[in-house]
């Protein structure tokens, strides 16, 4: 019996996708009686003159029946003698797209349906495009509704070139072409009479027998999810292991940080186990104290590195479009930090594959974007490895999920993405931004202006439309753990976090390099802070305790956006 196949059915709204899914269910005897009995029963309103409706099964929201689409992805499990199945029956309605990407995101092979009498259409080769994107690498192009067309050969071979191009301009590998109806069952899970000329495996055969080839990678890694702290005489990192295996007593890094530890135990559901690989969940314990939290990875032989820039190809999900400059939450697997995009490349057509040139994407556009990272995060090429090279984007605002993309190269950062540099250290802030509150859209709004690189000597603008800074405060910039000191307009020392001491004398006001007021008075209160940070920076409570929005800046609102 062969293993485990995941595959998604998608394409145009009504292609018939969740049709072939039932009828490939019903005919293979996958069905309890009463699941049998309902479909019959609710077939007789159905839209198919009281014959069975075998989309029903799938369908399962009152609005997908009053309708007659499929909205949400609806997942299903079956076995065959030869193999076990997830399928992901997802919409075609164009409305729905991002609801079809979700489905991709899991799956190892697509069957994309094509209708007869239709042929390939804008929708067909959207979500061909997706499925790419997504890093599926097997396809099966299903020509249905063959009935409609009464089974004729030649207008199948007009089909079968539109999908040859389409399958050429994406570049895709690994794609067969079935002819099939969905309804009357021809080519889905036995061999049809009315196509003769068809000398191909059904539907239902080759899903059974295709040989998912899975490249492996010896590199083992395992992002943070968890910290596990039973009590104070054990500390445990918990997640799942994406790639490799790792056994006691193997030294392991632990990046961004790039410290190294050894193994000193690891627990697979709560039993003590001297190796784990790929797949499990498992909580590792270290030789020796290390600063570890959510986001971190727990790697052996990794070749990847922590980025602050990089290029992605990107799916645009969100009703509103996509603004430059705008802060969104790039989610990294278990990682998180502010980004902004700060350049389209271009965007893909998706009729013809070809480059445009745009200053705007809008909702299921796909394209390329330079994103600018607000913290060093481990990542990856997509191609290398798959949880390290996808992400999602999180309009800040609305909390809506906004993109989803993969990475396709990563960029060191060049001298122009810093706003004070002295010998080695870089600092990236955001002190001279504005913030306005837009009266046109009725949101918050961030505008970035370009600023000199400062060091030493320099004097700063600490006065804006919506900020007045002090003119003698120590910036604290916790992600770059280092310290600007500023006195009198001008930068008197740029210097590690671990040289620095608060000035009790003098009793210097600090800021965070966003420009917020940090609520420390003493070398104490300064200890405590950035103890508590360091392991509580993802905690609200810690900045809502700490930090002071107001104090230093605020927001002025605006009749109109473009003139910012």
């Amino acid at each position: 019996m062969s293993g485990l196949l995941k595959f998604i059915t998608c394409g145009s709204v009504d292609d018939g996708k969740s049709t072939l899914i039932g009828h490939i269910l019903y005919d293979a005897k996958l069905l309890y009686a009463d699941q049998e009995k309902t479909l019959e029963l609710e077939s007789q309103a159905g839209s198919r003159g009281g014959k069975l409706d075998y989309a029903l099964l799938l369908d399962g929201l009152l609005a997908e029946h009053e309708q007659g689409i499929t909205i949400d992805v609806a997942y299903r499990y079956f076995t065959t003698n030869h193999r076990s199945f997830i399928v992901a029956d997802t919409p075609g309605h164009e409305e729905y797209t991002r609801n079809m990407a979700v489905g991709a995101s899991f799956a190892e092979l697509a069957v994309i349906l094509v209708d007869a009498a239709k042929g390939v259409l804008v929708q067909t080769r959207r979500h061909a495009r997706i499925c790419h994107l997504m890093g599926i690498k097997y396809f099966i192009f299903a020509v249905n509704k063959m009935d409609i067309i009464d089974y004729d050969e030649t207008k199948f071979k007009k089909i079968l070139q539109q999908i040859n191009e389409l399958v050429t301009q994406i570049g895709l590998n690994n794609v067969t072409i079935i002819p099939l109806s969905a309804t009357e069952g021809d080519n889905v899970t036995t061999k049809s009479t009315n196509m003769p000329w068809y000398n191909g495996q059904p539907l239902l055969g080759k899903l059974e027998n295709i040989k998912i080839n899975e490249t492996v990678s010896a590199d083992f890694y395992m992002p943070v999810q968890r910290v596990c702290r039973p009590d104070q005489t054990f500390r445990g990192f918990q997640g799942q292991c994406e790639s490799g295996e790792l056994h006691d007593g193997d030294q392991v890094t632990i990046m961004p940080s790039g410290e190294t530890a050894t193994v000193r135990a690891i627990y697979n559901a709560g039993t003590l186990t001297d190796h784990t690989v790929a797949g499990q969940a498992v909580t590792i314990a270290l030789s020796r104290e290390v600063d570890i939290s959510r986001g971190c990875i727990i790697s052996k032989n990794l070749s990847a590195s922590p980025t602050k820039l990089l290029t992605a190809d990107i799916l645009w999900m969100d009703d509103e479009p996509l603004r430059l400059d705008h802060e969104y939450i790039f989610q990294l697997g278990t990682s998180t930090a502010l980004a902004v995009i700060k350049r389209i490349n271009y965007q893909t057509d998706v009729n013809d594959g070809s480059r445009q040139s745009v200053s705007l994407l809008n909702k299921n556009e796909l394209a390329s974007c330079d994103i600018f990272l607000s913290n060093k995060t481990v990542a990856a090429l997509f191609t290398v490895y798959p949880i390290l090279g996808s992400f999602i984007l999180v309009d800040r605002l609305s909390n809506m999920t906004a993109a989803c993309g993969v990475i396709k190269n990563l960029q060191t950062a060049d001298l122009s993405n810093y706003n004070f540099i002295y010998n080695d250290i870089k600092i990236s802030a955001d002190l001279f931004d504005e913030y306005y509150y837009n009266m046109r859209d009725m949101k918050l709004a961030r505008t970035t202006k370009e600023h000199a690189i400062f060091t030493l000597d320099d004097k700063l603008p600490l006065k804006g439309k919506t900020y007045r800074y002090p003119s003698t405060v120590d910036i604290i910039a916790l992600p770059e753990k280092a310290v600007i000191q500023v006195r009198r307009d001008k930068i008197k020392a740029i210097l590690a976090i671990d040289h620095y001491s608060y000035d009790e004398l003098y009793n210097i006001p600090l800021l965070d390099s966003r420009g917020f007021a940090i609520n420390v008075h003493s070398q104490y209160d300064f200890k405590r802070f950035y103890s508590e940070y360091q392991i509580n920076k993802k905690n609200a409570d810690f900045w809502n305790k700490w930090i002071d929005c107001t104090k230093w800046r605020h927001i002025l609102f605006n009749d109109n956006y473009w003139i910012i």
